[in-house]
């Protein structure tokens, strides 16, 4: 994996790039983490396709841009780097608000789409609870109490059962969080709250897609993915039965099979 900094669009972003692979596979992080949640995961495909990976602007070293960093801003970044990179054609996965992403840029960029795997993440424009819950985090930032977001966001992601073993993912993750500025921090939270609906986009879009979620998500409710799965049958589902939301480090043997296989690649992970 080579890891560097480009510049995509007017965005200093910060990326990682295996460069070698018949079959493109762009992984984007979610809140409060940034490209190195996908370090493990990332060995799994890298000798089945090319793997890029990449701190979204706000988070990890990339550069942050202004108050909001919007899903389109970002989606747009990510076309640039794709175009600076040399890639035609990507299978997008996103893992929570990389998912929300990975939906703007299948809106914006089809033709470099070649399929979209939704990793723990949704279709649906925030409710307005959701939208109260991330202003009062806004709030928590600006006033300079991240650490709070860092003790208790990080463990939530994991199903109970898995939080011992995932012990030292917790420790990173939490690290990930001071890591980010809070400048970026604020801008994405912006970002989400004012993010589209995307699923009649999704039903219409004429691409592969690929829904992977947890059944012990503590962020989508069983109830509320099965709702989604059921809105969405043009989409195939692969269902982790001992995950929370961090399904890629709780069972990545099993989500990495799902993801190569959708990929083209084999399911067999190497």
């Amino acid at each position: 994996m080579v890891e560097k900094f480009i510049l995509a669009g007017d965005t200093a972003l910060h990326v990682c790039d295996s460069e070698v692979g018949e079959q493109t596979i762009l992984l984007l992080h979610g809140y409060l983490e940034s490209m190195l949640v996908w370090d493990d995961f990332a060995a799994l495909l890298y000798k089945s396709a090319r793997v890029i990976t990449v701190d979204l602007p706000g988070h990890g070293i990339s550069e942050v841009k202004g108050e909001v960093h919007t899903m389109e801003y970002l989606a747009d970044t990510l076309s640039a780097a794709l175009v600076k990179l040399g890639v035609e054609q990507a299978y997008v996965v996103g893992h929570s608000m990389g998912g929300y992403v990975a939906l703007a840029f299948a809106e914006r960029h089809p033709e470099q789409l070649a399929g979209i795997v939704l990793l723990s993440s949704t279709p649906n424009a925030d409710t307005e609870e959701k939208a109260a819950n991330r202003k009062r985090e806004i709030a928590l930032v600006k006033s300079g109490k991240k650490e709070l977001l860092a003790h208790t966001a990080p463990a939530a992601g994991f199903a109970e059962q898995n939080r011992r073993r995932c012990a030292s993912y917790i420790e990173e993750l939490e690290q990930m969080v001071f890591l980010a500025e809070d400048a970026g921090i604020v801008a994405l939270l912006g970002g989400m709250i004012c993010r589209a609906d995307r699923n009649d986009m999704l039903r219409r879009l004429d691409k592969p897609q690929l829904f992977i979620l947890g059944r012990k998500d503590e962020y989508i409710s069983e109830a509320a993915a099965e709702k989604m799965v059921a809105n969405h049958p043009q989409a195939k589902v692969v269902w982790l039965d001992n995950s929370g939301h961090m399904g890629f480090i709780e069972q990545p043997q099993e989500c990495a099979e799902a993801i190569l296989d959708f990929a083209g690649c084999g399911a067999q992970v190497k």
